[in-house]
């Protein structure tokens, strides 16, 4: 396990923090290691319902570490391969696990932060977040998934404005446009992504799973072949054992158990 990735489990809530704080929480090697390592354990890991993803000290995440591409030189190109293929096969992992993840953006988040702070299937900004891609005013070009991810959320004409311009936007600003899906007081973000997560893991896992799949593909199939993927996963979801609790409770008239 690295220092630049902290690990704390309460429950089926397993909560990641970035740990680089003197660093702005900036990805390195290192960093994007520990990322892809802990993403393949909590897509294996059935015992682990929710991920909560954060970042320690005032930043969430700076973005890649600008000292070690400079320190790099002619190397440059092939440091950054190496980081990319780690931190986006983490991304993939998070994307596609069946379990819910909320991102819990404590501070600024730039680049391929930016990426990672709007992965969370639900994303809450502190009042201290701020959301740039940044990219540009360095002279590269988004990573992290930030171009897939991004038109989906708010459109592909705002996402052209912030990739161009590398417009800084506010907590209040992102769940304005919907890049986020709260803002809250900063004292309130632990609090409020706990109580969230605890909520969710909770819940049924595996038909979160399946609803989260359902919405990744929905902007690149048809109505038809979307309507039977969503019969063939709620016909899975039924029958398995969060059904048959979910359908009893509701007839019971009481709350379901699905961590029975």
């Amino acid at each position: 396990m690295s220092d630049a990735l902290l690990q704390a489990r309460q429950g089926g809530v397993l909560t990641l923090t970035l740990n680089r704080p003197t660093a702005g929480n900036a990805i390195d090697i290192d960093l994007a290691h520990a990322l892809m390592l802990a993403a393949i354990a909590c897509d294996e890991d059935a015992s682990i319902r929710c991920v909560v993803l954060t970042g320690a000290g005032k930043l969430f995440c700076a973005g890649g570490d600008i000292a070690a591409f400079a320190a790099a030189g002619e190397k440059t190109p092939s440091l950054i391969k190496e980081l990319t293929a780690y931190l986006h096969a983490a991304i993939a992992r998070f994307a596609r696990m069946e379990k819910p993840l909320i991102t819990a953006v404590n501070g600024a988040a730039a680049g391929a932060g930016f990426s990672l702070a709007i992965l969370g299937d639900i994303a809450i900004g502190s009042a201290a977040a701020s959301f740039t891609l940044a990219y540009g005013s360095i002279g590269l070009s988004p990573d992290g998934g930030a171009t897939w991810l991004l038109p989906r959320l708010i459109g592909l004409r705002r996402t052209q404005e912030l990739a161009l311009t590398g417009q800084r936007l506010t907590a209040a600003q992102a769940a304005s446009l919907g890049l986020i899906t709260r803002a809250v007081e900063a004292a309130e973000l632990a609090g409020e992504a706990a109580k969230l997560a605890a909520q969710l893991a909770a819940g049924p896992t595996r038909a979160f799973g399946r609803t989260r799949n359902l919405l990744h593909a929905s902007f690149s199939t048809s109505l038809e072949t979307q309507m039977e993927n969503e019969a063939r996963a709620i016909a899975a979801c039924a029958g398995g054992a969060e059904a048959r609790e979910g359908l009893a409770a509701f007839l019971a008239k009481r709350p379901a158990n699905f961590l029975a």
